[in-house]
């Protein structure tokens, strides 16, 4: 009996991998589930429409119950059968079991639960309500939470979508977890399998509409085969309630439609829209609408017939009415080629300087999509003052999962205290209370509409963003839609619950990982207020501060030899301070007032200025730059700390992919520091920056088929220089001799990976193989790849515990392949606990 108790319970642990599809919909048994008040014997769904969400949230009832109780249970229609799970609408329940009082305290989505009586009853508003009392019951239920509630909820906003960036090829622009799972070689794809699911996970966070496609919109997607492929989709959605919505290509007329002009006023074109809006309603009866983005980074639009962006937006306004529909129409429009010269030019001023004048003049099932910064998607952004400058029109906040300029789900940062700032920041238009959250759910300007947006870009990655941490991002976007007011580390804790169990270790460990994650990031990639210092011309992945000048895109940092940061005051610079409320212009204006972190957007200075800690603007950077990146050095053994108490398959992908970000935090800080350090001849007072006495330079090492290079950006490679070698078929051995005491080391080579090779590397100490790997982070990591050595392919493999001898031979032969030519930087012998 003991064996066969010791195969069971080796069989349950090898069940237990995961690989991340479930996502936090695992049901997993609870314990002390017998503490449970009582088991339903029933569920009773008061629809028994396939397509119906109360048909859904009976069927997702008897798949929770059975996986945390381990309980089968029945599904029927009406019955007076008790214990029962009733789920059902206001009206459907009415009509089964008479009055319903709690019905008054609906809104739309939004739903009853009561655990009270015999009976469990989930009510909701219409059928997606049901389901979402249904989604919240069992996330209830799977976090032990068996005590008796009787509450209502519901939506702060009734517009809670996801955006992806899709394109009609299957890939995705800003996605980093595999090809699309709505679009292959320009068509909708056939099997919907996949959409169903994410429509499942949508839901479960109460998410209510999709727009599928990239915002730079393919006119192919109105083909006849493409509008019936979103019938399809909309077909697998529709179950879970998330209604589906398209981005749109402002001069389809013309280039698709075979008109002379794409002129939103010409009424040939106001009836072609018409025609094609009929034709998708036509497909999709609940269609959500539209997505639009015009005259912005080349996209075509209304300003080129020098219409306003009003009437581009009510020409499809227009079109969806008579469906219902609703026109999401996209603020962020801005010049991609001003002028830099003129010190009055500032990109944060364009969302105002475009819309102020046609406050009021939009249709009212018309919604300004604003990303929460005045920028695009930045660590560290104020909120943007369109937010109160639209104060007759419709708005929804623009928020992004996807993690394009944080670390692209490679670097962990859990965004929510990010958006939490923003929702909670108050603008204080005419010295009243004007919380951006009530703002966009149209409640302090009393608009009819309004919400959310989050630009998502899942992928057929079975982790859905390409990393398991990363869905915390998601699942709080959602939560915090439907709730900004939810705390941001409490959300946390729900989602770790469901996704990884009750072990305090685990909670305790993912949580201190999770709260420090965005400050970390946030202080060894850009702080002060100057944005997100990577690379804005290529990959928006790795460090290249020198990127964001000297171009018409406008992130401009204005670095020089003397100082650094953007003058937005009215006083003296681009006015942006004086676009906000005046309360609030006023603590921007005056830079005793702005608060440190956004001291560089909004005020030039020396980098000498002192700062409210005291110190001075350029110190804080070198000093943040190595705290930040320490930071996620202990993450790594945090993260180890849980072997054993997390499934092995989610356990090695997540260290994977810590480790990783500990290495790149440091080539962030270093690239960082060293172009700042260079540009303005001020040292680091702790002489760190640019003294690295643990490393050996590949550059420095005896060479044969390898040769040095000097990298580009400089501040890219330890040293400005690293080897590559000499050929593409030629393999490259670089010696040294080990001038370090003999003792254990952790032993770190610092390389680049790029794109289109493999390159193989062998790493020795006196002809004993210490490791061996490949170049291979293309396939494992899912970040924008480079194919140049630079800050986005610059990475770091670390081999632990090396016994080593002073005098010893240390030899590196790197093998190339396609065009990787084993990229070496350096070989760091790190005693322990020193990151370098």
């Amino acid at each position: 009996m003991i064996f066969v108790y010791l195969f069971l319970s080796l069989l349950a642990a090898v069940a237990t991998a995961e690989d991340g599809s479930r996502a936090w919909l695992r049901y997993a048994p609870v314990p002390q589930a017998d503490n449970y008040r009582s088991h339903p014997s029933s569920i009773i769904a008061l629809n028994s429409t396939k397509s119906s969400p109360v048909y859904t949230a009976g069927q997702e009832l008897q798949h929770g119950i059975k996986g945390i109780f381990g309980k089968q249970l029945g599904i029927n229609g009406t019955s007076n059968s008790r214990p029962a799970i009733i789920v059902g609408t206001v009206d459907a329940y009415r009509k089964a079991y008479g009055n319903f009082d709690e019905a008054d305290g609906l809104e739309e989505d939004g739903f009853f639960l009561s655990t009270e009586g015999d009976n469990v009853v989930i009510v909701g508003q219409n059928e997606r309500g049901a389901l979402y009392g249904a989604f919240d019951y069992l996330s209830r239920l799977a976090q032990a939470k068996f005590s008796t509630v009787s509450y209502v909820s519901n939506p702060h906003a009734p517009i809670r979508w996801v955006n992806q960036w899709d394109n009609m090829d299957g890939s995705i622009e800003r996605g980093y977890a595999g090809p699309s799972i709505f679009f292959q070689n320009g068509f909708v794809v056939t099997n919907t399998t996949r959409v169903a699911e994410y429509a499942r996970l949508l839901a479960s966070i109460r998410i209510n509409g999709i727009v599928i496609n990239n915002v730079n919109a393919n006119v192919t997607l109105l083909s006849s085969r493409n509008m019936d492929g979103l019938g399809r989709l909309a077909d697998a959605m529709r179950p879970y309630g998330v209604q589906l919505g398209i981005s749109l290509n402002f001069a389809s007329p013309q280039t698709f439609g075979g008109l002379s002009t794409f002129d939103p006023l010409d009424p040939a074109v106001d009836a072609w829209w018409a025609n094609i809006t009929d034709q998708i309603y036509t497909r999709v009866p609940d269609m959500a609408g539209y997505l639009v983005k015009a005259n912005s980074e080349g996209q075509p639009g209304p300003l080129t017939y020098n219409r306003t962006l009003a009437d581009g937006a009510n020409m499809f306004a227009r079109a969806t009415k008579p469906h219902g529909g609703i026109v999401m129409f996209r603020a962020f429009v801005y010049d991609n080629h001003i002028n830099e010269t003129n010190w009055k030019n500032d990109r944060a001023n364009a969302a105002v300087d475009f819309f102020k004048d046609l406050d009021g003049k939009f249709d009212d099932n018309v919604v300004v999509q604003i990303k929460y910064g005045p920028i695009d998607f930045q660590v560290r952004e104020p909120a943007s003052p369109l937010f109160s400058t639209l104060r007759k029109t419709n708005t929804a906040i623009e928020l992004q999962v996807t993690q394009e300029y944080l670390g692209q789900q490679c670097h962990l940062v859990y965004l929510a205290p990010l958006w939490k700032e923003i929702l909670e920041f108050d603008m204080k238009a005419d010295d009243r209370p004007s919380k951006v959250k009530d703002i966009i759910s149209g409640e302090r300007f009393s608009r009819p509409i309004g919400g959310f947006a989050a630009v998502v870009n899942v992928g057929t990655n079975a982790t859905w963003l390409g990393s398991h941490l990363a869905m915390s991002n998601l699942y709080a976007y959602g939560i915090m839609a439907w709730d900004p007011a939810a705390q941001s580390e409490e959300v946390l804790g729900s989602w770790i619950r469901l996704t990884f169990g009750f072990n305090r270790d685990v909670m305790d460990t993912i949580t201190d990982m999770s709260m420090k994650s965005w400050p970390a990031y946030e202080n060894y990639s850009g702080n002060l207020g100057i944005q997100t210092l990577t690379d804005i011309l290529y990959t928006h992945f790795g460090p290249n501060p020198a990127s964001q000048d000297g171009n018409g895109w406008g992130q401009w940092t204005r670095a020089d030899s003397f100082s650094i940061g953007m003058d937005r005051t009215v006083k003296n610079g681009t006015g942006n301070a004086g676009q906000y409320s005046p309360a609030v212009a006023q603590v921007y204006e005056n830079i005793n007032t702005t608060p440190d972190n956004l001291l560089l957007w909004f005020h030039h200075v020396n980098y000498t200025q002192r700062l409210k800690s005291g110190k001075t603007a350029i110190q804080h950077f070198y000093d943040a730059h190595y705290e930040g990146a320490a930071t996620a050095q202990t993450f790594v053994k945090q993260w180890e700390s849980l072997q054993g108490k997390i499934d092995a398959e989610r356990y090695e992908h997540v260290l994977f992919r810590q480790t990783y970000q500990a290495g790149h935090s440091l080539v962030w800080r270093d690239s960082i520091n060293q172009f700042y350090y260079n540009l303005s001849q001020i040292p680091d007072e702790a002489k760190r920056v640019g003294n690295h006495p643990y490393r050996i330079e590949a550059e420095k090492m005896a060479l044969s088929g390898y040769r040095t290079y000097a990298v580009n950006p400089f501040h890219t490679a330890s040293g400005y220089t690293a080897i590559v070698t000499t050929s593409n078929s030629t393999v490259g051995t670089a010696t040294a001799n080990v001038t370090f005491a003999s003792g254990t080391y952790d032993v770190a080579v610092n390389y680049y990976d790029l794109i289109g090779g493999k390159a193989r590397y062998e790493l020795s100490l006196n002809n004993r193989t210490i490791g061996q790997w490949t170049g291979d982070l293309e396939d494992k990591l899912g970040h924008a790849p480079s194919i140049y050595l630079d800050g986005h392919s610059a990475t770091r493999i670390t081999f632990r515990g090396v016994e080593v001898n002073k005098g010893d031979i240390l030899k590196i032969v790197g093998k190339p392949d396609g065009i990787e030519p084993a990229p070496i930087d350096y070989i760091s012998f790190l005693p322990p606990g020193v990151a370098d």
